[in-house]
C-alpha cells in the first residue's frame, strides 16, 4: 500500500523522501517515481511523515528510535490500535509534533489509482494542514474524531468486511448444496438487496475463480477484528455477531494466515462442509 501511496506524492510538487526496511525497495521506488531514497534518520525529519506498517507496535518502536522534528506532522496510515494512537498523540505533542491516525481502505488497486478512503483521527488543525498532502492518494478524506477514532473506524470497517464475506460464503454454500449455479446466483445477488463489496468485487474474482490472489493478508484482517473486539470489551457492549466472526476467522492459524489473502478464509468453511465454492 505504502509503495503506491508514496508514488502519488511527487505530483504535488514537493520533494519526497522514501524509506523502507528493505533499502533496495526504496531505491527502486526512487527510480520509478522520482522520489529520493533516504535512511530513516533523514526520513523522520520531513515536514509530513507517513508511516504504513503492519502494527502499532512497529510504529511505536520506529518513533521511539527515530523521533521526528518539532513542527512536523506524523500521519500514521497503519491499521492500528486506538489506544496506541492516543498515547502517541500525547507523547509527540509534548515534543511539538502532531500525530494523526489515518488508516486507509480501498485495497492495493485504490492505492495505485489514488482513490483510497482515509479516515482520520487527531488534532483538527493538524488535519487541515495535512489534508492537501493526503489528497494525493485519496478519493475520500474524512475527519472522524479525536485521536484513535480513525483506527476505530478502520477496525469496525474491516470486521464488517469479514462479516459480509463469511455470510456470503455461507449463503453460497447453501445454494451449492442445492445444485444452484453460483455464478448465476451471484449475479442475482449483485442486482438485489443482498449485494456488498464482497459480492461485487471479491467472491467471483478470488473465490469462485479459485485464485485467492493475495492483496491483503489474512493475518492482518485477524488483527483488525481483534482490535474491534477489544473496543467492544472496553465499552462492555453486548455484540455477539462480531465475536462469532472473530471465531470463524481464527479457524486458520496465524502462521498460515500470514501467507494467505483474506478471501482464503472461506476455504475453512469449505472444508467443514465438504463443499467447494466454484
Amino acid at each position: 500500500m505504502g509503495w503506491h501511496m508514496a508514488s502519488h506524492l511527487p505530483k504535488l510538487g514537493h520533494e519526497v523522501w522514501v524509506w523502507n526496511r528493505t533499502e533496495s525497495k526504496a531505491d527502486h521506488h526512487s527510480v520509478l517515481f522520482q522520489t529520493q531514497s533516504v535512511d530513516v534518520a533523514k526520513a523522520v525529519q520531513a515536514d509530513f511523515i507517513f508511516s504504513c506498517l503492519p502494527t502499532s507496535v512497529d510504529v511505536e518502536q520506529l518513533i521511539a528510535e527515530n523521533p521526528p522534528k518539532p513542527g512536523s506532522i506524523w500521519i500514521d496510515c497503519t491499521s492500528g490500535v486506538p489506544q496506541s494512537a492516543q498515547s502517541l498523540s500525547q507523547s509527540l505533542k509534548a515534543t511539538g509534533v502532531a500525530y494523526l491516525d489515518a488508516p486507509v481502505s480501498g485495497q492495493t488497486i485504490g492505492a495505485e489509482r489514488g482513490t483510497l478512503t482515509v479516515m482520520i483521527g487527531g488534532d483538527v488543525d493538524a488535519f487541515e494542514r495535512a489534508k492537501p498532502i493526503i489528497s494525493a492518494f485519496a478519493g475520500l478524506i474524512e475527519y472522524v474524531g479525536e485521536s484513535g477514532s480513525g483506527f476505530a473506524v478502520k477496525a469496525i470497517n474491516n470486521t464488517l468486511m469479514a462479516t459480509h464475506l463469511w455470510a456470503l460464503a455461507e449463503g453460497l454454500t447453501v445454494l451449492k448444496s442445492k445444485g444452484v449455479d453460483l455464478s448465476a446466483a451471484l449475479n442475482c445477488i449483485n442486482h438485489s438487496s443482498g449485494k456488498s463489496s464482497m459480492s461485487e468485487n471479491i467472491m467471483a474474482q478470488r473465490v469462485l475463480s479459485r485464485s485467492f490472489d493475495k492483496t491483503f493478508a489474512l493475518d492482518l484482517l485477524q488483527k483488525d477484528i481483534g482490535i474491534a473486539i477489544d473496543l467492544i470489551q472496553e465499552q462492555a457492549l453486548n455484540l455477539p455477531s462480531m465475536h462469532l466472526i472473530q471465531d470463524q476467522f481464527a479457524l486458520i492459524k496465524k502462521e498460515q494466515a500470514r501467507q494467505l489473502d483474506f478471501s482464503a478464509a472461506v476455504q475453512r468453511l469449505e472444508q467443514i462442509n465438504q463443499i467447494e465454492l466454484s
